[in-house]
């Protein structure tokens, strides 16, 4: 059974439980196996080798998600060949594909987490009353070991993007 974390977050401040273990700076990442937009799987060892800032927010179409994901859409272009910017939300694939197509957004990787919460489970961040992933981000070196975390305390709240993006520098 996975470890639940009660009142670490809340949505408009009312608590939230997170399912899974608190990842810090210095732990090595967890795999996953994600969706992308045409069922294919994807996994951390898909993007070996580079930077990775995994964006996670809880649904691509709300308005916080929205500008987080073309935040960092806005930023991959100046962080080089050896970054990849990944977006995990618990959407379906199909609404990913469809939502980066009206929103232009072509240079982040949209990752579905929506059929088991794997990705959640194992970063930590699954949050247990809605089953939706928390807002967070995790910067991970070239090897997988994480260099940054953020995991919101408010679900509706903006991420650190100039610390996300300040991480990322360090690294590259």
């Amino acid at each position: 059974m996975s470890q639940e974390r009660a009142n670490v977050a809340t949505f408009k401040g009312n608590p939230l439980t997170l399912i899974g273990p608190e990842l810090k700076v210095g732990d090595q990442a967890p795999d996953f196996q994600l969706q992308k937009n045409l069922l294919e799987t994807a996994s951390l060892k898909d993007y070996a080798g580079k930077v990775k800032l995994i964006s996670v927010v809880p649904s691509i179409d709300t308005g916080v998600c929205d500008a987080q994901t073309r935040r960092f859409n806005e930023e991959a272009s100046k962080l080089g060949d050896n970054v990849v910017i990944l977006t995990v939300s618990a959407d379906l694939p199909f609404a990913q594909a469809r939502w980066c197509g009206a929103a232009g957004v072509d240079r982040v990787v949209l990752l579905s987490d929506y059929k088991e919460n794997a990705f959640g489970k194992a970063y930590g961040v699954l949050i247990k009353e809605f089953q939706l992933d928390m807002r967070s981000i995790f910067v991970l070196d070239a090897n997988d070991k994480i260099a940054y975390v953020q995991v919101l305390n408010e679900m509706t709240e903006h991420p650190d993007y100039e610390a996300a993006i300040n991480a990322v520098k360090a690294l590259v």
